[in-house]
């Protein structure tokens, strides 16, 4: 999926990691907006229709799963980001694509490729 022209929901809870990561978004083009927790991230979806997300897995303890299961849901394509290393997912997520931090724009859109 090329990310130029699209609405992209970015879930991070290090406001610096997620500025520079929607900076890096806008700068090919994308839509990207920020929210710093999970409830912020779940209103997003309530409020707005998304092409995409990137969805840090640790939200401040609590885990970014309600969030990609909404997406989901709503047929949004979801990548998982996380600064540990890889672990398991529910079972129900274990195929979403999961990215390493720091945030690199080859392995995003490699992500999204599938």
């Amino acid at each position: 999926m090329k990310l130029a022209g699209r609405r992209v929901l970015l879930v991070e809870d290090e406001p610096i990691i997620g500025f520079a990561l929607e900076d890096m978004l806008q700068s090919v083009g994308a839509c990207a907006r920020l929210a710093c927790s999970l409830d912020e991230g779940l209103r997003c979806v309530d409020e707005c229709t998304w092409d995409a997300a990137i969805l840090d897995v640790n939200l401040h303890g609590r885990q970014s799963f309600p969030l990609a299961r909404a997406l989901l849901a709503a047929q949004v394509p979801v990548v998982f980001a996380t600064g540990n290393s890889l672990q398991s997912w529910p079972q129900d997520l274990a195929a979403v694509p999961t990215i390493s931090k720091p945030y690199d724009l080859a392995a995003i859109r490699r992500a999204f490729e599938g």
